[in-house]
Protein backbone atom coordinates (compact mmCIF):
# COMPACT_ATOMS: atom_id res chain seq x y z
CA UNK A 1 0.00 0.00 0.00
CA UNK A 2 1.97 3.68 -0.94
CA UNK A 3 2.30 5.96 1.41
CA UNK A 4 1.19 9.18 1.18
CA UNK A 5 4.82 10.56 0.29
CA UNK A 6 5.35 7.84 -2.43
CA UNK A 7 1.99 8.89 -3.80
CA UNK A 8 3.09 12.79 -4.28
CA UNK A 9 5.52 11.36 -6.54
CA UNK A 10 3.04 10.40 -8.96
CA UNK A 11 0.97 13.21 -10.80
CA UNK A 12 -2.76 12.11 -10.53
CA UNK A 13 -4.75 12.54 -13.64
CA UNK A 14 -7.74 14.66 -11.69
CA UNK A 15 -8.29 16.71 -8.55
CA UNK A 16 -11.46 17.75 -7.09
CA UNK A 17 -11.13 20.63 -4.24
CA UNK A 18 -13.37 22.39 -2.09
CA UNK A 19 -11.98 25.65 0.21
CA UNK A 20 -14.79 26.80 2.44
CA UNK A 21 -17.24 29.72 2.07
CA UNK A 22 -18.46 30.46 5.42
CA UNK A 23 -18.03 28.97 8.82
CA UNK A 24 -19.64 26.15 9.93
CA UNK A 25 -22.56 26.13 12.70
CA UNK A 26 -21.24 23.25 14.04
CA UNK A 27 -18.16 22.84 14.06
CA UNK A 28 -18.43 18.97 15.25
CA UNK A 29 -20.45 18.45 12.06
CA UNK A 30 -18.30 17.42 8.93
CA UNK A 31 -19.81 16.48 5.27
CA UNK A 32 -17.24 15.74 2.85
CA UNK A 33 -18.43 13.57 -0.67
CA UNK A 34 -16.37 11.15 -3.27
CA UNK A 35 -16.63 12.60 -6.76
CA UNK A 36 -19.48 10.46 -8.12
CA UNK A 37 -22.29 13.38 -6.96
CA UNK A 38 -20.48 16.48 -6.28
CA UNK A 39 -23.59 18.37 -7.36
CA UNK A 40 -25.78 16.85 -4.68
CA UNK A 41 -23.28 16.88 -1.55
CA UNK A 42 -22.82 20.85 -2.15
CA UNK A 43 -26.79 21.15 -2.37
CA UNK A 44 -27.06 19.34 0.57
CA UNK A 45 -24.10 21.68 2.41
CA UNK A 46 -26.02 24.82 1.50
CA UNK A 47 -29.01 23.13 3.04
CA UNK A 48 -27.68 22.95 6.23
CA UNK A 49 -25.46 26.00 5.92
CA UNK A 50 -21.93 24.60 5.58
CA UNK A 51 -19.04 24.25 3.49
CA UNK A 52 -18.14 20.76 2.20
CA UNK A 53 -15.46 18.91 3.50
CA UNK A 54 -11.84 19.77 1.86
CA UNK A 55 -10.25 16.66 0.31
CA UNK A 56 -8.41 15.24 -2.54
CA UNK A 57 -9.38 12.47 -4.49
CA UNK A 58 -6.94 11.78 -6.84
CA UNK A 59 -6.50 8.96 -10.01
CA UNK A 60 -3.17 7.49 -11.12
CA UNK A 61 -2.37 7.31 -14.62
CA UNK A 62 -2.68 3.71 -13.73
CA UNK A 63 -6.55 4.60 -12.36
CA UNK A 64 -5.40 3.80 -9.09
CA UNK A 65 -7.37 5.92 -6.81
CA UNK A 66 -5.86 8.01 -3.78
CA UNK A 67 -7.85 9.64 -1.11
CA UNK A 68 -6.46 12.73 1.26
CA UNK A 69 -8.55 14.64 4.24
CA UNK A 70 -7.56 18.14 3.57
CA UNK A 71 -8.91 19.48 6.98
CA UNK A 72 -8.96 18.37 11.33
CA UNK A 73 -11.69 15.92 11.88
CA UNK A 74 -10.45 14.87 15.09
CA UNK A 75 -13.46 14.41 17.34
CA UNK A 76 -15.80 14.83 14.26
CA UNK A 77 -18.74 13.47 13.66
CA UNK A 78 -18.21 13.24 9.66
CA UNK A 79 -21.27 12.39 7.13
CA UNK A 80 -19.63 11.31 3.06
CA UNK A 81 -22.45 11.25 -0.26
CA UNK A 82 -21.00 9.25 -2.63
CA UNK A 83 -23.30 6.93 -4.51
CA UNK A 84 -21.81 3.82 -6.03
CA UNK A 85 -23.35 5.08 -9.42
CA UNK A 86 -21.36 4.56 -12.79
CA UNK A 87 -18.49 3.69 -12.68
CA UNK A 88 -19.69 1.66 -9.95
CA UNK A 89 -16.54 -0.17 -8.88
CA UNK A 90 -14.53 3.17 -9.00
CA UNK A 91 -16.96 5.04 -6.82
CA UNK A 92 -17.18 2.36 -4.57
CA UNK A 93 -13.36 2.44 -4.22
CA UNK A 94 -13.47 6.16 -3.89
CA UNK A 95 -15.88 5.74 -0.63
CA UNK A 96 -13.85 2.51 0.79
CA UNK A 97 -10.65 4.88 1.02
CA UNK A 98 -12.51 8.10 2.32
CA UNK A 99 -13.72 6.47 5.39
CA UNK A 100 -10.41 4.43 5.85
CA UNK A 101 -8.87 8.17 5.56
CA UNK A 102 -11.40 9.59 8.05
CA UNK A 103 -10.97 6.80 10.87
CA UNK A 104 -7.50 7.19 10.65
CA UNK A 105 -7.44 10.61 11.13
CA UNK A 106 -9.64 10.03 14.55
CA UNK A 107 -13.31 10.99 13.40
CA UNK A 108 -14.93 9.81 16.04
CA UNK A 109 -18.25 8.74 13.97
CA UNK A 110 -18.35 7.90 10.32
CA UNK A 111 -21.10 7.80 8.34
CA UNK A 112 -21.29 6.88 4.10
CA UNK A 113 -24.57 8.52 2.54
CA UNK A 114 -25.40 6.48 -0.27
CA UNK A 115 -28.07 7.78 -2.37
CA UNK A 116 -27.86 4.93 -4.89
CA UNK A 117 -26.60 1.48 -3.75
CA UNK A 118 -24.97 -0.58 -6.29
CA UNK A 119 -25.05 -4.25 -6.57
CA UNK A 120 -28.32 -4.09 -4.44
CA UNK A 121 -30.14 -6.16 -7.28
CA UNK A 122 -27.42 -8.37 -6.80
CA UNK A 123 -29.26 -9.70 -3.10
CA UNK A 124 -29.35 -13.51 -3.73
CA UNK A 125 -27.93 -16.36 -5.35
CA UNK A 126 -30.26 -16.59 -8.05
CA UNK A 127 -27.99 -19.00 -10.05
CA UNK A 128 -25.75 -21.96 -9.01
CA UNK A 129 -22.16 -20.86 -8.00
CA UNK A 130 -23.27 -17.12 -7.32
CA UNK A 131 -22.08 -14.43 -5.26
CA UNK A 132 -24.55 -12.65 -3.18
CA UNK A 133 -22.92 -9.23 -3.96
CA UNK A 134 -25.00 -6.37 -2.06
CA UNK A 135 -23.83 -8.45 1.05
CA UNK A 136 -20.41 -8.30 -0.17
CA UNK A 137 -19.97 -4.41 -0.56
CA UNK A 138 -22.08 -4.07 2.68
CA UNK A 139 -19.09 -6.08 4.66
CA UNK A 140 -16.71 -4.05 2.86
CA UNK A 141 -18.31 -0.56 4.13
CA UNK A 142 -18.19 -2.21 7.90
CA UNK A 143 -14.67 -3.26 7.59
CA UNK A 144 -13.52 0.23 5.61
CA UNK A 145 -14.89 1.79 9.39
CA UNK A 146 -18.37 3.16 8.72
CA UNK A 147 -19.87 3.49 12.08
CA UNK A 148 -23.92 3.40 10.38
CA UNK A 149 -25.03 3.84 7.24
CA UNK A 150 -27.49 5.74 5.33
CA UNK A 151 -29.17 4.70 2.36
CA UNK A 152 -31.77 6.19 -0.48
CA UNK A 153 -34.73 3.61 -1.42
CA UNK A 154 -33.10 0.21 -1.29
CA UNK A 155 -33.86 -2.25 -4.07
CA UNK A 156 -35.00 -4.56 -1.84
CA UNK A 157 -35.57 -3.10 1.79
CA UNK A 158 -33.91 -6.66 3.82
CA UNK A 159 -30.62 -5.58 2.25
CA UNK A 160 -30.19 -3.89 6.19
CA UNK A 161 -30.14 -6.66 7.80
CA UNK A 162 -26.55 -7.56 5.14
CA UNK A 163 -25.31 -4.50 7.64
CA UNK A 164 -23.37 -5.08 10.81
CA UNK A 165 -23.97 -1.64 11.71
CA UNK A 166 -27.31 0.42 11.99
CA UNK A 167 -28.57 1.75 8.75
CA UNK A 168 -30.95 4.25 8.06
CA UNK A 169 -32.86 3.98 4.77
CA UNK A 170 -34.47 6.88 3.13
CA UNK A 171 -37.01 6.85 1.04
CA UNK A 172 -37.89 9.34 -1.56
CA UNK A 173 -41.32 8.51 -2.08
CA UNK A 174 -41.85 12.20 0.00
CA UNK A 175 -40.30 14.29 -2.60
CA UNK A 176 -41.93 11.87 -6.17
CA UNK A 177 -45.74 12.28 -3.83
CA UNK A 178 -45.42 16.15 -3.87
CA UNK A 179 -44.84 16.36 -7.24
CA UNK A 180 -47.58 13.90 -8.75
CA UNK A 181 -50.18 15.76 -6.49
CA UNK A 182 -48.95 18.89 -7.94
CA UNK A 183 -49.88 17.52 -11.78
CA UNK A 184 -53.25 16.52 -10.55
CA UNK A 185 -53.40 14.26 -12.67
CA UNK A 186 -57.57 12.99 -12.72
CA UNK A 187 -58.20 9.37 -12.98
CA UNK A 188 -54.68 8.14 -11.92
CA UNK A 189 -53.62 4.25 -11.19
CA UNK A 190 -50.04 3.63 -10.13
CA UNK A 191 -48.72 0.95 -11.65
CA UNK A 192 -46.00 -1.76 -10.29
CA UNK A 193 -44.36 -2.77 -13.28
CA UNK A 194 -43.49 -6.41 -11.49
CA UNK A 195 -44.35 -8.76 -8.77
CA UNK A 196 -41.48 -7.56 -6.75
CA UNK A 197 -42.30 -3.57 -6.49
CA UNK A 198 -45.95 -4.15 -5.27
CA UNK A 199 -45.37 -3.31 -1.98
CA UNK A 200 -43.66 0.12 -2.96
CA UNK A 201 -46.55 1.10 -5.67
CA UNK A 202 -49.12 0.22 -2.93
CA UNK A 203 -47.60 2.41 -0.40
CA UNK A 204 -47.16 5.15 -2.98
CA UNK A 205 -51.29 4.50 -4.54
CA UNK A 206 -52.12 4.79 -0.83
CA UNK A 207 -50.38 8.21 -0.27
CA UNK A 208 -52.16 9.22 -3.75
CA UNK A 209 -55.42 7.91 -2.90
CA UNK A 210 -55.04 6.37 -6.34
CA UNK A 211 -56.04 2.93 -7.80
CA UNK A 212 -53.50 0.23 -8.10
CA UNK A 213 -52.23 -1.99 -10.72
CA UNK A 214 -49.60 -4.65 -11.71
CA UNK A 215 -47.98 -5.64 -14.94
CA UNK A 216 -46.89 -8.93 -15.26
CA UNK A 217 -43.84 -9.54 -16.97
CA UNK A 218 -41.31 -12.60 -17.45
CA UNK A 219 -37.36 -12.50 -17.79
CA UNK A 220 -36.21 -14.32 -20.60
CA UNK A 221 -32.45 -13.30 -19.81
CA UNK A 222 -30.21 -11.18 -17.79
CA UNK A 223 -31.28 -6.99 -18.85
CA UNK A 224 -34.25 -8.71 -21.22
CA UNK A 225 -37.70 -8.85 -20.31
CA UNK A 226 -40.79 -9.73 -21.87
CA UNK A 227 -44.00 -8.21 -20.39
CA UNK A 228 -47.04 -10.58 -20.86
CA UNK A 229 -50.38 -8.76 -19.51
CA UNK A 230 -52.11 -6.29 -17.51
CA UNK A 231 -53.30 -6.83 -13.83
CA UNK A 232 -56.31 -3.99 -12.81
CA UNK A 233 -58.18 -1.51 -14.79
CA UNK A 234 -56.49 0.61 -16.91
CA UNK A 235 -58.54 2.06 -19.32
CA UNK A 236 -58.90 5.63 -19.94
CA UNK A 237 -56.69 6.33 -16.82
CA UNK A 238 -53.37 8.14 -16.27
CA UNK A 239 -51.38 5.43 -14.83
CA UNK A 240 -47.76 6.41 -13.30
CA UNK A 241 -45.50 3.36 -13.57
CA UNK A 242 -42.91 3.56 -10.40
CA UNK A 243 -40.19 1.99 -9.92
CA UNK A 244 -36.79 2.08 -7.91
CA UNK A 245 -34.33 1.69 -10.35
CA UNK A 246 -34.45 2.75 -14.39
CA UNK A 247 -31.26 1.33 -15.59
CA UNK A 248 -31.41 0.16 -19.81
CA UNK A 249 -35.12 1.03 -19.51
CA UNK A 250 -36.30 -1.98 -21.68
CA UNK A 251 -39.01 -2.91 -19.05
CA UNK A 252 -40.35 0.80 -18.38
CA UNK A 253 -40.98 1.44 -22.00
CA UNK A 254 -42.48 -2.40 -22.57
CA UNK A 255 -44.86 -1.60 -19.74
CA UNK A 256 -45.57 1.64 -21.11
CA UNK A 257 -46.69 -0.07 -24.03
CA UNK A 258 -48.89 -2.56 -22.49
CA UNK A 259 -50.59 -0.14 -20.08
CA UNK A 260 -51.21 1.83 -23.88
CA UNK A 261 -52.68 -1.37 -25.37
CA UNK A 262 -54.83 -2.31 -22.42
CA UNK A 263 -56.60 1.32 -22.99
CA UNK A 264 -54.56 3.40 -20.89
CA UNK A 265 -55.18 7.59 -21.64
CA UNK A 266 -51.48 8.61 -20.69
CA UNK A 267 -48.47 6.74 -19.12
CA UNK A 268 -46.32 8.28 -17.32
CA UNK A 269 -43.21 6.98 -14.92
CA UNK A 270 -41.01 7.86 -12.03
CA UNK A 271 -38.36 6.13 -10.39
CA UNK A 272 -35.64 7.22 -6.97
CA UNK A 273 -33.04 6.03 -9.58
CA UNK A 274 -31.48 7.00 -12.80
CA UNK A 275 -29.11 5.08 -14.05
CA UNK A 276 -30.19 4.82 -17.67
CA UNK A 277 -27.59 2.96 -19.03
CA UNK A 278 -26.86 1.93 -22.55
CA UNK A 279 -29.98 3.17 -24.78
CA UNK A 280 -32.38 3.92 -22.23
CA UNK A 281 -32.42 7.87 -22.79
CA UNK A 282 -33.24 6.61 -27.02
CA UNK A 283 -35.70 4.02 -25.26
CA UNK A 284 -37.41 6.45 -23.56
CA UNK A 285 -37.54 9.48 -25.94
CA UNK A 286 -39.45 7.03 -28.87
CA UNK A 287 -42.17 5.60 -26.33
CA UNK A 288 -45.40 6.37 -25.37
CA UNK A 289 -44.48 8.26 -22.14
CA UNK A 290 -45.35 11.49 -21.39
CA UNK A 291 -42.92 12.02 -18.32
CA UNK A 292 -40.20 10.44 -16.79
CA UNK A 293 -39.71 11.79 -13.14
CA UNK A 294 -36.32 10.74 -11.41
CA UNK A 295 -34.54 12.11 -8.64
CA UNK A 296 -30.76 13.30 -8.07
CA UNK A 297 -29.36 10.68 -6.19
CA UNK A 298 -27.35 9.65 -9.75
CA UNK A 299 -26.00 12.49 -11.62
CA UNK A 300 -27.73 12.97 -14.87
CA UNK A 301 -25.43 12.76 -18.12
CA UNK A 302 -25.86 15.80 -20.48
CA UNK A 303 -28.02 14.03 -22.75
CA UNK A 304 -30.69 12.97 -20.10
CA UNK A 305 -30.52 16.54 -19.05
CA UNK A 306 -31.04 17.46 -22.53
CA UNK A 307 -33.98 15.13 -22.81
CA UNK A 308 -37.43 16.67 -22.88
CA UNK A 309 -39.33 13.50 -21.18
CA UNK A 310 -36.82 13.20 -18.28
CA UNK A 311 -37.35 15.82 -15.24
CA UNK A 312 -35.02 15.50 -12.29
CA UNK A 313 -35.93 16.23 -8.30
CA UNK A 314 -33.50 16.79 -6.17
CA UNK A 315 -33.29 15.27 -2.14
CA UNK A 316 -31.44 17.45 -0.93
CA UNK A 317 -33.69 18.25 1.51
CA UNK A 318 -34.45 14.81 2.98
CA UNK A 319 -30.86 13.55 3.18
CA UNK A 320 -29.60 17.48 4.92
CA UNK A 321 -32.90 16.61 7.13
CA UNK A 322 -31.50 13.35 7.65
CA UNK A 323 -28.03 13.72 8.72
CA UNK A 324 -29.31 16.85 10.87
CA UNK A 325 -31.51 14.45 12.82
CA UNK A 326 -28.64 11.46 12.75
CA UNK A 327 -26.01 13.70 13.77
CA UNK A 328 -28.74 15.35 16.73
CA UNK A 329 -29.47 11.87 18.06
CA UNK A 330 -33.45 12.82 16.82
CA UNK A 331 -35.57 10.14 14.94
CA UNK A 332 -35.47 9.88 11.01
CA UNK A 333 -38.46 8.32 10.78
CA UNK A 334 -40.32 11.55 11.48
CA UNK A 335 -39.23 12.34 7.72
CA UNK A 336 -41.65 10.29 6.61
CA UNK A 337 -44.61 10.57 8.68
Amino acid sequence: MATATAAEKREPETKTERKPQRARVDDKLKIFSGTANLALADEVCSFLGMARGQANVTRFQDGEAYVQILENVRGADVFVIQPTCYPVDEHLMELLLMIDALKRASARRVTPVISYFGYSRQDRKDKPRAPISAKLVADLLTTAGANRCVIVDLHAPQIQGFFNIPVDHLFASPVLVDHWRKMQLRDLTVVSPDAGGVERARFFAKKMDSALAIVDKRRVEMDVTEVMHVIGDVRDRNCVILDDIIDTAGTLVKTARALMNAGAHKVYACASHAVLSGLAIQRIHESELEQVVVTNSVPLSEEAKREPKIKALTIAGLVARAIESIHEESSVSKLFA
